[in-house]
């Protein structure tokens, strides 16, 4: 029964006005924009645009799916986050060479990456423009594979010791 009401339209307006609410109310909270210690203001404010928000049917369909798409964006990043904490240099802990810290960086964002592409279905897609002998998509990576490594080249190359 009280699955049923949370998959409800009346649950998803309420959690829409409840986001709405929270989100501009801490906006206008942080950034004083109405002058400090004005939290009636604030507050009426938030209801306000809350209420305007939940009432709107196309809003109520976008929403929600904003907010999924957002809460695996940040799974992703917590990832990437702990993986990159693996090999971080502290004061007090592990403290590896810079370059093995960045290799560890550079192999953490790869399996991240493929990780997502893996789990939303891309990676067969990717896959099957390698495997079409009329796909253009080899030639393409390669041709941005060496433009970056120009790019790399020229940005972060040593500098010669005539140019000062």
């Amino acid at each position: 029964m009280a699955f049923e009401w949370l998959m409800s339209n009346a649950a998803q307006v309420l959690f829409v006005f409840i986001l709405i609410f929270t989100i501009v109310f801490g906006i206008l909270q942080k950034t004083k924009l109405f002058g400090d210690g004005k939290r009636q203001i604030d507050s009426l404010i938030s209801l306000a645009v809350a209420l305007l928000t939940a009432s709107v049917g196309y809003v109520l369909k976008i929403i929600p799916q904003l907010v999924a798409f957002m809460v695996i964006g940040l799974v992703v990043v917590l990832v990437f986050i702990l993986l990159i904490g693996l090999f971080h240099a502290d004061e007090k802990g592990f403290n590896s060479p810079k370059w093995m810290t960045i290799t560890a960086i550079a192999i953490a964002f790869i399996a991240v990456v493929i990780a997502v592409l893996y789990f939303t279905g891309a990676w067969d897609a990717i896959a099957e423009l390698w495997r079409d002998e009329n796909s253009s998509a080899i030639g393409n990576v390669v041709t941005i594979v060496v433009i970056l490594v120009i790019l790399a080249f020229i940005f972060f190359g040593a500098e010669s010791k005539d140019h000062k």
